[in-house]
């Protein structure tokens, strides 16, 4: 479980950030465009592209902490 969240909370982080530097360059950093399919389809996330993705960032580092708290079992 410890290592799943430590994995998920990375992806999550690290696609944050890259729908960030995408949102903040206009399109030109396409690399890893999995949050633009969020942010495009969702009708309420409409015009708060760059908060979405910065949330997501920030989720990702939320997991990587909580993974720490995990007890390691044996």
């Amino acid at each position: 479980m410890r290592k799943f969240l430590e994995a998920s909370g990375f992806l999550l982080c690290v696609f944050g950030v890259c729908g960030v530097i995408r949102e903040l360059t206009d399109g030109w950093f396409s690399f890893m465009g999995l949050t633009r399919f969020l942010t495009d389809h969702v009708w309420f996330l409409e015009g708060r592209e760059v908060f979405a993705n910065i949330v997501i960032a920030v989720l990702g580092l939320v997991l990587m902490i909580v993974s720490d708290r995990v007890e390691k079992k044996v």
